[in-house]
């Protein structure tokens, strides 16, 4: 009956060409699926069959934001590399982010898979983070006096005030409501954000004084989302630009977001520079007045401003957020870490930078909490050389393909780390033995080589002042609602939740 009504309302030659076009569809989609298991330079490394043949696996766990965490269980299951897509390997092995990221002899580093770093726009003016090479040790030059010892320990005051602030919001918020939970994950982002406003654009957000988002990095947080979304479409070059013009008009907020993020970026960078300032931010150190002699155009300005404003912020309040959950579902090592600050102190007008480099215990706490809950979890996809065979962790990849060594699996390989699922600080404790056979090479949370993380030191200085500054003024309790804190998604980034704490000053 059906047919019947087929072939009266359309013509049959029309019917015969559907059915040829769906026949030949299904055939390449065969063909695709066989050669991508019995013929595909990837077809010795294990994974799960459904990964061999289809991207449809990987998708649907960027779409449903645990790629990081089933890449990880991948790795307990198959090993130390993993085919987690057709033409895609993931590593867990000690030596894997070293052999991906790090100086390769008589060659660049790995090239940046464009997927995941290629500009929206063509035509548009790169950040560090997305440019070549040349382009990229250009503007790493530029950038490198801003964030260098000397320059640091001159942003001291700059980074106390904003610290100071939060501690004394901290004080009076307890004294007028001292039942009140804390959301620390807004506090510390508070913080961070405004620091970093004063350092990159000489003019704060003005957050912990309102104790509200700005509106701008309301809609950062909301386009940082979306990014995992333009990541799935690169996975479809040949109808990226169809998916582009269909997907985005439907997520009118976040793309609008984006383009505030930009204009208010652009906006703040030309107000910095017609201030004849030579207080140390970022641009007082590094730039002139007109950005002639810095060797950057004032487009690749907007760029490299509107990266440091996520890169370091966000991934630091992050790290904050995820220590203080840890200490606290670890009471011992946050009385440790407590009793550590509140002896080595007298005063809080004693806590400086310097003075804190040499605290192991806060150094420990630190870098276990990059280990247990990096602030960026996924790994930082790659592409080895077309017609090379490159080596990867003592195993010989073919060209072409896409690598990456995502922090949390290498961080949670037991081959890498002693008791890997444990929030255990005296690892990182120079004379503690029950962890020497710790891996501590694979540990590399701001990536490492010539596109290693150049805030590295910053985010450092600014975590240690925070923590402590905190510690040393209150004790806290998580409160009942944030037990299950650590268990989040990740798009890009961790989708953090409400961390509430309830504070209480410390007693004399």
């Amino acid at each position: 009956m059906a047919n019947r009504i087929l072939t009266t309302v359309l013509p049959t030659s029309f019917i015969g060409l559907v059915g040829s076009l769906l026949g030949a569809l299904a055939a390449y989609h065969a063909y695709y699926i066989l050669s991508n298991y019995f013929f595909h330079k990837l077809r010795r490394f294990p994974g799960p069959l459904g990964c061999a043949v289809s991207k449809l696996p990987v998708l649907y766990h960027m779409w449903a934001g645990d790629l990081p965490q089933w890449q990880t269980d991948l790795h307990r299951k198959y090993g130390d590399v993993v085919r987690y897509s057709p033409n895609e390997l993931s590593f867990s092995g000690a030596e894997a982010l070293r052999d991906i990221h790090g100086h390769r002899i008589g060659s660049h580093t790995l090239e940046k898979d464009p997927r995941f770093y290629k500009n929206p726009v063509p035509g548009q003016a790169t950040a560090m983070t997305s440019a070549n090479y040349a382009d990229h040790s250009r503007m790493r030059r530029v950038f490198s006096n801003a964030f260098s010892d000397r320059a640091l320990k001159l942003q001291e005051p700059l980074f106390l005030t904003y610290v100071d602030q939060l501690v004394e919001k901290l004080r009076e918020g307890v004294a007028k409501q001292p039942t009140r939970k804390w959301n620390m994950v807004r506090m510390y982002n508070f913080t961070t954000f405004d620091v970093m406003g004063d350092l990159t654009f000489g003019d704060p957000l003005g957050m912990l004084e309102t104790d509200e988002y700005n509106v701008w990095v309301d809609t950062i947080f909301k386009s940082i989302k979306f990014g995992s979304l333009i990541h799935i479409m690169r996975y479809f070059p040949a109808f990226e630009d169809f998916l582009f013009s269909f997907v985005l008009p439907r997520f009118a907020v976040a793309r609008k977001g984006m383009q505030d993020h930009k204009n208010f970026t652009s906006e703040r960078v030309d107000k910095r520079l017609t201030k004849q300032d030579p207080r140390p931010d970022i641009w007082g150190l590094v730039l002139k007045r007109d950005g002639s002699d810095s060797g950057l155009t004032r487009k690749e300005m907007y760029e490299n401003a509107g990266v440091l404003m996520v890169a370091g912020t966000e991934t630091t309040a992050t790290l904050l957020s995820g220590l203080t959950y840890y200490l606290l579902k670890n009471p011992e090592h946050m009385k440790r870490l407590t009793d550590e600050i509140r002896s080595t102190f007298k005063h809080e007008s004693e806590i400086t930078i310097e003075k804190l480099q040499a605290m192991k215990y806060v150094h420990a706490c630190i870098e276990e909490g990059l280990r247990v809950y990096p602030p960026v979890p996924n790994g930082l996809p790659r592409l080895t050389p077309e017609g090379e065979t490159t080596m990867i962790d003592g195993k010989a990849i073919p060209g072409g393909v896409g690598v990456m060594a995502p922090h949390l699996a290498v961080y949670r390989n037991p081959d890498n780390f002693v008791d890997a699922e444990k929030f255990a600080p005296e690892r990182w404790m120079p004379d503690e033995k029950r962890y020497a056979a710790d891996q501590k090479q694979s540990f590399q949370p701001f990536s490492l080589g010539p596109r290693g993380c150049l805030g590295k030191n910053m985010a450092y200085h600014e975590m240690r002042l925070i923590l402590v500054k905190v510690l040393y003024n209150f004790d806290m309790q998580l409160c009942p609602e944030s037990e299950d804190w650590a268990s989040q998604n990740v798009f890009i980034l961790w989708e953090k939740k409400d961390l509430m704490v309830q504070l209480t000053p410390r007693k004399a």
